[in-house]
């Protein structure tokens, strides 16, 4: 717990940081938006309900941040997500963790011709609490694993609501802590290490479409294929992220992520996540 609130302390400083530039260098180059969302799911039964169910109470706090930058040729785009949630079951003592990400993504482009710019894109993806089996054995914890990727490209820019990053040289970094590959690899990690080096190729796009007046659906996809080991099997991380506006502070929320990476586990992973809260834009 003073992982997640040490992290939430340096996000609370980061946007201080940001809110104290001068007025004329935001309007002028920065474009920054975020909005912070605590969202609720309860249910409750008595003793007397005939279909069965166990009461339960679930919360989600998650922060979506852009900052992103424009002068001239040169655009440099940044996305700030965390998330996290916990659930508890009646009658047991224990909490569940239902959701749990830090990502910083990042993307830099200088303008070659029309809608196509040179770039140079970086990603940060970890997580801040610890993981737990079925059984209630750790199998990952802060930082462990790590995920970096970072490469020169060709980025294609119709609008801020849809553009797509083809890197061919993407250096990717993983990162675990020894305990994790003593028995075995971890990750994609190999037994006894502490990281894996990959090199290849990668795809991101990124496509935002505002369905209806306050419902919108965010997109994020990214591509990856290893030249140094199986480079046809194509790692894909898929996001989704729907907000249906009730009004400037209740929202209904709706996270769905799809990865398939066949060197932590050879299945497709699917993570949903929705709830009605509070809703605040920044």
């Amino acid at each position: 717990m003073k992982k997640i609130a040490f992290a939430l302390l340096f996000v609370s400083s980061f946007m201080s940081l940001q809110a104290q530039e001068t007025e004329k260098d935001t309007i002028k180059l920065w474009t920054k938006k975020g909005n912070i969302s605590i969202l609720f799911n309860q249910s409750a039964y008595n003793k007397q309900w005939l279909g069965g169910g166990t009461s339960n109470i679930a919360g989600n706090l998650g922060i979506n941040y852009d900052f992103n930058y424009k002068n001239g040729d040169v655009v440099w785009d940044n996305k700030f997500i965390l998330a996290y949630g916990l659930s508890k079951i009646k009658g047991d003592a224990k909490t569940a963790k239902t959701d749990d990400r830090l990502e910083l993504n990042s993307l830099w482009g200088k303008k070659a011709c029309g809608e196509w710019y040179y770039s140079m894109f970086f990603n940060f993806k970890t997580q801040m609490d610890t993981g737990l089996d079925k059984e209630g054995v750790k199998i990952s914890h802060f930082f462990s694993p790590a995920y970096f990727q970072f490469g020169p490209g060709i980025l294609w820019k119709k609008n801020d609501n849809l553009s797509v990053n083809f890197s061919p040289a993407t250096a990717k970094l993983i990162v675990v802590h020894p305990h994790f590959t003593e028995l075995g690899p971890s990750f994609g990690v190999l037994q006894g290490d502490s990281s894996r080096f990959e090199f290849g190729a990668s795809v991101s796009g990124y496509y935002k479409l505002n369905l209806m007046t306050n419902v919108s659906i965010e997109n994020r996809l990214n591509l990856y294929a290893n030249y140094l080991d199986k480079p046809q099997n194509v790692d894909v991380d898929y996001q989704m992220n729907v907000v249906m506006k009730i009004n400037k502070y209740l929202s209904a929320n709706v996270a769905v992520q799809a990865i398939y990476d066949d060197n932590s586990i050879q299945a497709v992973q699917v993570r949903e996540v929705f709830g009605l809260g509070v809703n605040y834009g920044f």
